[in-house]
């Protein structure tokens, strides 16, 4: 009877490890023409509904002539900075609920960057919401090791009137929201405020008065600069599940984010 057990165990664990091993050979994706086809590993760890891949894949995916399209989601002055050959500017936040008129194909491969990987992954899952099949996220051009490619009119390009942010004098990255508390804390700019350290995830500080708070709460998340009250500004370099107007957010990982932020209290500073 033990021996029967035994065989029954036996037989069943080497039909489970068959189904992992059939598992493991559907992920891998040929990518390519049928004359000269290239076997890449796609790495999907990201849960959503596009693909997540690293550089040297999406590198592999824009040799294919398989009509994809590259698209950056940045603003339009870090477009005209420097991008990536061939590639089309859909800004993140013009992407909402209706198809862009660059992107008429929902089944047409596209591979999405923005300058550190946050704006690309916010907007390839609004183009999966959307019906697009087969968006790839490969994160920023910061990372980039491939060509880069600068507008001519770089020059040309109309500044803005968005607000800089320092932290104890150094300048950050920072894309900011398009709301109404956004348009009074320019108007206070420019203005220091002293930041202090609490909870291990954040930095807190007065602007010294109340502003206007915009009606739509958002959750926050690393690099996150929020309006807290009313009268005070925090930013995040750790996560959290709170709603908070959002601001902006700091282009920078959290590790940068981190080393910055988290082991002293800090002097912000904010100028057009």
């Amino acid at each position: 009877m033990m021996k029967r057990f035994a065989k029954i165990v036996l037989i069943l664990m080497l039909l489970a490890l068959t189904g992992c091993n059939k598992e493991n050979e559907e992920e891998a994706a040929v990518i390519g023409g049928a004359d000269e086809p290239t076997s890449i590993y796609l790495d999907e760890s990201s849960k959503d509904d596009y693909t997540q891949i690293d550089q040297e894949t999406a590198k592999l995916m824009m040799q294919q002539d398989d009509g994809h399209v590259i698209v950056d989601v940045r603003r339009e002055d870090e477009y005209a900075a420097g991008h990536i050959p061939e590639a089309i500017l859909i800004t993140n936040e013009t992407i909402g609920n209706d198809q862009p008129a660059e992107l008429p194909d929902l089944n047409q491969i596209i591979l999405v960057y923005c300058r550190s990987g946050r704006r690309s992954k916010e907007a390839s899952q609004k183009l999966a919401n959307m019906g697009y099949t087969n968006v790839y996220e490969f994160g920023g051009i910061i990372d980039w090791t491939g060509e880069v490619v600068t507008d001519e009119n770089v020059d040309e390009v109309e500044e803005t009137d968005a607000m800089k942010l320092k932290i104890d004098g150094t300048e950050v990255p920072v894309t900011w929201e398009e709301n109404s508390s956004v348009e009074a804390l320019k108007e206070m700019s420019p203005l220091t405020v002293e930041m202090s350290m609490y909870g291990g995830f954040e930095q807190v500080g007065s602007i010294g008065k109340s502003i206007v708070r915009d009606d739509k709460q958002t959750t926050t998340d690393y690099g996150d600069i929020v309006l807290y009250s009313g009268n005070q500004i925090v930013i995040f370099y750790g996560s959290n599940s709170w709603a908070y107007t959002r601001l902006g957010h700091i282009d920078m990982t959290q590790e940068e984010l981190t080393d910055m932020l988290g082991s002293k209290d800090v002097a912000v500073t904010l100028e057009k």
